[in-house]
């Protein structure tokens, strides 16, 4: 009698087994999704960081956006113009020349720069402190407790002395540090040149608000924008006009609004090149700072 129910259990496993086999290999047959083969070539030349940077989940949605929905073949920040060369070969388009993107943090007062700074005693990120209306004078600056630090996969981004500061050898430009910033300072920036010239304050009020909160804070005197026609004042801030900037003509400009701005915040940001080492000698490299920019009193245009 137990044989027989042994048996018994042993055909009913095994019929049950075969049943759910062709089940399973008819349901496979009948609700495959074909998968194009541009995709699956794209992912593999993609460096899989799925760090968000071209404005998709991961690399896996970006090659199916740019295989199936034509989505331009330039957007990962990670692989760079390596990268879009290869996507764009599977694709069968061409490229032009991409610029890099990086991050310019448009804020550069430390502590000691900030008036009307209070002890701060609630959670230790700059997402909470930011709805607290007495953490510092100025409500646009770095708050510098560390959300982009925690964001950046790449190590790129360290707070120095309460003020957020990118390291470039180590940057992507993938953007993590620009979203969780709550204070939108920090804005990814196409670089036409490993240093670019950016304005290092995000501080809207007039001129004398700026001087109570902040040491460094653009006071709005607009002697850049007579200086040269890159410069103009919106909102009381100097604004960098990006499509006419050109490094390589318009050097002496730029170099004479630095010198004539009364706060020095017109900062070049990035890695400094060969020629620039060169020219430097001994004397030591200037502050470092990016451009990515918004406020949390306003939302506003990307700008200089």
């Amino acid at each position: 009698m137990t044989l027989i129910t042994i048996g018994l259990s042993a055909g009913t496993l095994l019929t049950m087994a075969v049943v759910l086999t062709f089940i399973l290999g008819w349901a496979s047959h009948k609700f495959q999704v074909d998968v194009d083969q541009r995709a699956l070539d794209i992912i593999d030349v993609l460096p899989g960081a799925n760090c968000g940077g071209c404005g998709y989940v991961g690399c896996g949605e970006y090659a199916e956006a740019v295989a199936l929905e034509h989505e331009a073949v330039h957007k990962c920040t990670v692989g760079g113009q390596s990268c879009a060369l290869a996507v764009a070969e599977i694709m069968g388009v061409e490229v032009g020349v991409t610029l890099p993107y990086r991050p310019i943090v448009h804020c550069g007062a430390h502590y000691e720069d900030r008036l009307g700074r209070n002890e701060y005693r609630g959670e230790m990120s700059c997402m909470a402190a930011n709805l607290v209306t007495d953490v510092q004078g100025c409500t646009y600056g770095c708050l510098g407790f560390g959300d982009c630090t925690r964001a950046c996969e790449f190590d790129a981004i360290h707070v120095e002395d309460g003020l957020a500061t990118v390291d470039y050898e180590k940057c992507v430009g993938c953007g993590a540090c620009a979203r969780v910033c709550p204070r939108n300072i920090i804005t990814i920036t196409p670089f036409k040149s490993e240093r670019m010239l950016a304005v290092t304050c995000s501080n809207k009020d007039k001129g004398k608000d700026v001087v109570a909160v902040c040491n460094v804070g653009c006071i709005g005197c607009g002697a850049c924008a007579r200086t040269s026609g890159l410069f103009t004042l919106e909102d009381n801030l100097s604004t960098i006009n990006y499509d006419e900037y050109d490094p390589a003509t318009c050097s002496l400009e730029i170099l004479e609004a630095c010198q004539k701005c009364k706060r020095q915040r017109l900062v070049f940001v990035g890695k400094p090149s060969a020629d620039d080492l060169d020219r430097a000698g001994d004397l030591e490299a200037p502050e470092v700072v990016e451009p990515d920019f918004k406020t949390t009193v306003d939302d506003t245009e990307w700008r200089g």
